[in-house]
């Protein structure tokens, strides 16, 4: 019995030594900083992008993967995708609220026939036009969002269609116009998942508690 305990107090020694750093261990580790420099050096891309500030108007350089640089000729079509993505979410955001309220005419988009909001898109995916704006959606893409995201590659501004009817005349309003843009996209894809996620937990429309 005495054999079987040293046995077991010598293996306990043993794997408890595994963490204790070594000699060779210590010397192979080597510091964060492999530079002189105490600041790693700013991503470039974003120097030539609107959107790098946060809401407070601090730096807002958020790409935790790299991506800009590993795949930077891609960086004109994720500017293209964010701002897409933020303009229907800013759109999907006043009509998830506007229907809590009003609705179209039509028996089928009554709040009779649909009470919640929530509801709609599986209500008239089985009886109403979903499969229309599918397709209408599905052109749309084909005949101006291709040929748009092609022309890129020709110096065209990512997000940008033309529709500058109330754009500032002055540069440097224009820019800050389109960084409030990104801000309130970035808001509300955010905030579209909330609205949508307190709908199914709570059951209830505006202010969905």
């Amino acid at each position: 019995m005495k054999s079987v305990a040293a046995a077991i107090c010598m293996c306990l020694a043993g794997s408890t030594s595994a963490f204790k750093p070594t000699s060779s261990q210590s010397k192979s580790v080597v510091p964060l900083m492999m530079s002189d420099s105490p600041v790693e050096a700013e991503n470039p891309v974003f120097k030539d992008l609107e959107g790098s500030r946060d809401y407070r108007g601090g730096k807002f350089e958020f790409d935790p993967m790299g991506l800009s640089k590993t795949y930077s000729p891609w960086v004109p079509w994720f500017r293209e995708c964010e701002l897409r993505h933020g303009r229907t979410a800013m759109l999907a955001v006043v009509g998830f609220i506007a229907t809590d309220f009003i609705r179209i005419p039509g028996d089928m988009y009554s709040f009779e026939a649909i009470p919640k909001t929530i509801d709609i898109h599986d209500a008239l995916l089985k009886n109403g036009p979903m499969y229309q704006l599918l397709l209408w959606i599905g052109l749309w893409d084909i005949l101006i969002t291709g040929p748009s995201v092609a022309a890129l590659d020709e110096g065209r501004e990512p997000g940008d269609f033309g529709w500058l009817f109330f754009a500032p005349k002055d540069p440097k309003a224009l820019s800050e116009k389109r960084e409030s843009e990104l801000l309130n996209g970035r808001l509300a894809m955010v905030a579209l998942g909330g609205i949508a996620t307190q709908s199914v937990i709570s059951g209830h429309g505006f202010p969905y508690v």
